[in-house]
This record gives C-alpha cells, sequence and structure tokens, in this order.
C-alpha cells in the first residue's frame, strides 16, 4: 500500500495506522490524515535536541521522562484504549510524561504533562490550531510551542479545561514550570546561533 491509495475523505484509528507500513511519516488527529512535512530542517533539529537535552540532564533519576519524536502519543477519547476507537496519534517534538504507566512499548496512551512543537514552514496551521484543539480536548497540562523563525517561545496552560497562554518569550527569558520544579530552560542558549 501506498500514501496515494489511501481515501483523505475517510476517518482512520490507530489500529489503520498500524497496519501502515509506508515512508511518509503521519498523524492522524480526529481521524483526518496528516502528512507530516519531510524531514525537519537542520535549525528544527538543532532547536529540538538542545531543549530535550536540557530535559534530559533535569529529569535523570526523577519520574517525569521526556521522550522526543519520532514517539507516538495516542490520545483516546475517554479511557478507551481499543485501537480500533483511538481516532488521534501525534508526533510531538517532544513529549513529558511523568505517569510512567501511561508508557508502553508503542509510545504513550494518554495526556503527556507537557508537549513541546517546534513550527516549521508549512505546519503552522496543523500545530496552531488542530493540535491546540487535541491537546486541550485530552488535557494536555502545557502546550509548549517554540517558534525558530521570530526566535519565540509560547506556553499554554490548561486551566479549568481551557488554555491559556503565556506571554510571548523571547531570547534572554527563562522558562520554569511547576510540573518540573527547578527546571529552568534559558531561550538565550536555546536561540544562540539560531
Amino acid at each position: 500500500m501506498q500514501f496515494s491509495d489511501l481515501d483523505l475523505s475517510k476517518r482512520y484509528s490507530y489500529a489503520d495506522y498500524l497496519q501502515w507500513s509506508f515512508e511518509d511519516r503521519l498523524e492522524i488527529i480526529k481521524g483526518k490524515i496528516f502528512k507530516m512535512t519531510p524531514a525537519p530542517a537542520p535549525v528544527h533539529q538543532r532547536l529540538s535536541w538542545r531543549i530535550a537535552g536540557e530535559l534530559y540532564s533535569n529529569l535523570k533519576d526523577k519520574s517525569c521522562q521526556a521522550y522526543p519524536a519520532p514517539f507516538d502519543v495516542r490520545l483516546p477519547r475517554k479511557d478507551e484504549n481499543d485501537d480500533k476507537k483511538i481516532f488521534t496519534v501525534v508526533q510531538p517534538d517532544v513529549s513529558i510524561i511523568c505517569d510512567p504507566s501511561k508508557v508502553d512499548e508503542r509510545g504513550c496512551t494518554g495526556a503527556p504533562d507537557i508537549v513541546l512543537e517546534i513550527l516549521s514552514p508549512g505546519n503552522n496551521q496543523k500545530e496552531l490550531q488542530n493540535k491546540y484543539e487535541v491537546y486541550q480536548e485530552s488535557g494536555v497540562k502545557e502546550y509548549w510551542i517554540v517558534s525558530p523563525q521570530d526566535r519565540s517561545f509560547l506556553k499554554y496552560t490548561l486551566v479549568n479545561s481551557k488554555y491559556q497562554a503565556s506571554k510571548l518569550m523571547t531570547s534572554g527569558e527563562i522558562v520554569t514550570t511547576p510540573i518540573l520544579p527547578g527546571f529552568e530552560l534559558n531561550l538565550e542558549t536555546v536561540f544562540a546561533d539560531i
């Protein structure tokens, strides 16, 4: 089967996703297929590795762990874990998961505590609209968005089931979160030479 063989008007589940073996990287959001952009640009990868590295250093020997992409995050509705009834599977750039019972050999089932997405040309609508909705609905406590184009960082925090945006942060500012006590992400370091 090739990607071109798929009927893009059809609703697909995680069970369908498991059957595909073509090389195209995909995500499914509410049953709709989203083809991921080609391999990320070097700037995207440098940002991802820098942030994941800072998280790894901070999370050693702690219950919360960081998982960089590719890493499947399955977001079922109402604790439904049947693969045929999971219609959202995404691959965030970095997922921070504090409940180890959510992690299995195929990735994560349920909402990570923090999801990080790095914007790439061509994926902004998917990241800023579609993923925002599914992350909010599924209970992701914080949704971090990094924009290499304008060297900025935005954090959405879930409050009473709705996201509230932080101020737009830029190089020189420090990102903290109550989810990871003691963690500090210096955006000067993150955006150095970007």
